[in-house]
């Protein structure tokens, strides 16, 4: 009889909870992207209106490794190693980054120097001073930095007949020149040079040596007048007859020239290196010769009687 009773069965049935489709996980998922969307475009919006100063420095903070933000150290911009904040590039020496870094400061100081070539192309052709006497203006840029080259003409001579005394025409370029050369930060050398006519009393008395030291320190005096700074002048040389434009004809008078250098950063440290007598230069300099004796004391009379026995060329 106890087995007649029917079995109950109870069946639960799953109940239907949400909005369907899915149920609402969705609604968080596009509310997600929403929000990233927001976010990207106020990131765009900000970078369309950043200066470009600032966007470096966004650039910056985040190639800054956590290491040197929290403890401090060497930027990634001005750093030698391809891993910032992780040591020293294992791959790269530091005599080759140094190298490296010189080839780009002597990259932009010749970009300088053209600059400045060109400025001064412009003064030659439109100042009163220069127009007449351009073809006797010789300008290039060596490894020593921008040179100015004033040579000598029969018709038109920059100095008086075996004199250091200055011409007018002469004078008017290089007080015209005097203010360009305050406006450029590099130091100046002066050189003078002669042709190879020879004095009477060759190299005993007043000679060609003498002669281009006077004149070049004659153009100093007269960049000065015109307004020139006396801190600019690094070297005044007298090179008498030893370096010729024409070295075919050694008496043409194209060698008869005053040279103005405006010095490049390297050959101006170089020079003040060698000269202050820093350690280590001597010892790195190569061996020379021993200097000549000074000639004695030269008075006027002899000068004069010098440049009587000159031979009667234009010098």
């Amino acid at each position: 009889m106890h087995d007649d009773k029917k079995r109950v069965v109870i069946r639960r049935a799953a109940s239907h909870r949400g909005g369907g489709h899915g149920g609402g996980a969705w609604k968080i998922a596009y509310a997600d992207f929403m929000t990233a969307m927001m976010a990207f475009f106020l990131v765009m919006w900000l970078l369309s209106s950043a200066t470009p100063k600032q966007l470096k420095g966004v650039a910056e903070h985040f190639k800054m490794p956590l290491k040197v933000a929290l403890q401090g150290g060497q930027k990634s911009s001005t750093s030698v190693s391809v891993i910032p904040g992780g040591g020293e590039d294992p791959a790269t020496k530091q005599g080759e980054a140094t190298a490296y870094s010189d080839v780009r400061e002597d990259s932009r100081e010749v970009q300088q120097l053209e600059s400045m070539k060109q400025r001064l192309d412009e003064l030659m052709e439109k100042s009163p001073a220069f127009a007449q006497f351009r073809s006797q203006l010789l300008v290039d840029i060596t490894t020593e930095g921008l040179r100015l080259q004033i040579v000598d003409s029969d018709k038109r001579p920059m100095f008086d007949l075996a004199s250091a005394t200055v011409v007018p025409h002469m004078r008017a370029m290089l007080r015209e020149l005097a203010p360009m050369l305050n406006d450029w930060p590099n130091k100046i050398t002066l050189a003078g040079h002669t042709d190879a006519a020879p004095y009477a009393g060759g190299d005993r008395v007043y000679s060609n040596w003498e002669l281009s030291a006077d004149r070049a320190n004659a153009s100093r005096r007269e960049l000065a007048a015109g307004g020139m700074a006396e801190t600019k002048v690094l070297r005044v040389m007298g090179l008498a007859d030893s370096m010729h434009l024409d070295k075919e004809q050694p008496r043409n008078p194209i060698n008869r020239r005053i040279s103005i250098i405006v010095l490049n950063h390297r050959t101006q440290e170089r020079i003040e290196r060698e000269n202050a007598g820093e350690p280590g230069v001597a010892a790195a300099a190569p061996h020379l010769p021993a200097p000549r004796p000074a000639p004695a004391a030269i008075l006027p009379a002899q000068v004069a009687q010098g440049a009587a026995a000159r031979e009667p060329l234009t010098r």
